[in-house]
């Protein structure tokens, strides 16, 4: 399904001069669809469009669905825009990977998902990885790539080799094998402060499999195919770049990297990312660090959030209650919203179960409580990862549909003690476009 919107940002009609502007499109693919911005250097959306993933069945794999759903996309541009895109790059889930046959692309494993665990393999990947690691989480790319392994050794066939989900689909658009982001590679052991895989790493006898080049986000990896050029239009001197994953991507949309800005996205859960001037790890607590050029991107995600609402209030209700909630009045209820049992952060129990009672009569009393519970949580985290030794955080820009409800924004406000306001771009695909931009820009500069 095709949802399109096309801006020509002041040009009347499609004339030459909007055609000829530089452009750099950000493609996300995201939990349930994929969307597409089209940017110019000045930010500007120039056209944006998504669609929902082609059903999987008896004719269709999901690695098929992303396929599609990515050149549906790219005929979706606007075909006057296309021989002006300098650039692309693609987001993409974390931690959801593929194996695939490096000698002709074929799939041999997977696409094993975000949220899928091998809890078979942590045992073998704790015993090799540092304590508290990143990777020591069955939801870990490592974990998924270790599972496979050691029921499908290679005996050191060399073939196989793993992709994430944003490597594959830009090796789609370029072909070139082996290519991945420090971002991506972040939950597989890549160490982005070394800029290198660990030794620990590197012993085990599936190296191999590891992308053999991994960069930052949104440098160039090389040309568009020219079978791509030709039938869509592309110039051939259009670049594909780096990606990151969803997450980074909607972060980099806010437009905010100085130490001490955060974002907290309001979605079905709450996830917060922090710019840190010093890089924090801790696999007990649900926290890790992305790098972010020369600072940190340091996050966890809880599991109270949008989902723990929904189960109690309906959209409408969310809002007329909202409007009799006067945020400058703490409440006194206490809960600790979650949609089902188990927290990650900023408390770490697979077995914490929701605390929801006492139920006042009145109904916005209850969401008041609520949503001033879901802020001290947030608060929490923040407080967390200060005393794990991370920045202190000084502003929050808020993302996802909870930055939509002001008086929360004000309870948050008043609980965080920081300025909270609505990020201006949330959506990945727009952060993605910037990491064109980044790609491009720095290619010109290249000698």
């Amino acid at each position: 399904m095709l949802n399109q919107q096309d801006h020509h940002q002041g040009i009347k009609g499609h004339d030459e001069t909007s055609s000829s502007r530089p452009l750099y499109l950000g493609i996300d693919f995201g939990t349930s669809g994929a969307r597409y911005a089209l940017i110019d250097k000045q930010g500007a959306i120039h056209s944006q469009g998504k669609r929902t993933y082609p059903p999987v069945g008896k004719d269709a794999t999901l690695e098929s669905s992303w396929r599609e759903a990515l050149f549906d996309l790219l005929s979706d541009i606007p075909s006057i825009h296309r021989p002006s895109i300098s650039s692309i790059s693609i987001d993409g889930t974390s931690s959801t990977a593929l194996i695939i046959d490096r000698n002709n692309g074929e799939l041999l494993a997977g696409p094993f998902l975000y949220n899928e665990s091998f809890p078979d393999a942590l045992p073998t990947v704790a015993s090799i990885a540092p304590a508290n690691h990143t990777v020591c989480s069955g939801s870990s790319t490592l974990c998924k790539l270790v599972s496979w392994w050691e029921k499908n050794p290679w005996n050191g066939d060399d073939l196989a080799i793993l992709m994430h989900q944003s490597d594959w689909l830009l090796w789609l658009l370029h072909g070139k094998y082996g290519v991945s982001d420090y971002n991506n590679t972040l939950k597989l052991g890549y160490d982005p402060e070394m800029d290198s895989y660990p030794s620990w790493l590197m012993s085990q006898p599936y190296s191999h499999m590891l992308p053999s080049s991994v960069r930052a986000p949104g440098v160039s990896i090389g040309s568009i195919k020219q079978d791509i050029c030709s039938q869509y239009g592309f110039s051939k001197n259009c670049l594909v770049c780096t990606g990151t994953t969803d997450s980074i991507a909607a972060f980099l949309a806010a437009r905010t990297t100085d130490p001490g800005k955060a974002v907290t996205s309001l979605g079905s859960t709450l996830a917060i990312k922090l710019v840190s001037r010093v890089r924090v790890d801790d696999a007990r607590f649900g926290v890790y660090s992305h790098r972010l050029d020369d600072l940190w991107l340091v996050g966890g995600a809880s599991n109270t959030g949008g989902a723990a609402l929904r189960k109690l209030f309906s959209d409408d209700q969310l809002v007329a209650l909202s409007r009799v909630i006067d945020p400058s009045l703490p409440s006194p209820l206490d809960y600790y919203p979650l949609p089902g049992k188990g927290e990650r952060f900023p408390i770490s129990d697979p077995d914490m179960a929701p605390r929801l009672e006492p139920r006042p009569q009145s109904d916005a009393e209850y969401l008041h409580g609520i949503l001033e519970s879901i802020a001290r949580i947030e608060a929490s985290g923040y407080k967390l990862l200060k005393g794990l030794g991370a920045t202190a955080v000084e502003e929050v820009l808020t993302a996802g549909g909870g930055a939509q409800n002001d008086k929360w924004t004000a309870i948050r406000k008043r609980v965080l003690g920081v300025p909270v306001r609505k990020a201006e771009q949330t959506e990945a695909a727009y952060g993605a476009a910037l990491l064109a931009l980044r790609g491009a820009t720095s290619s010109e500069l290249d000698p």
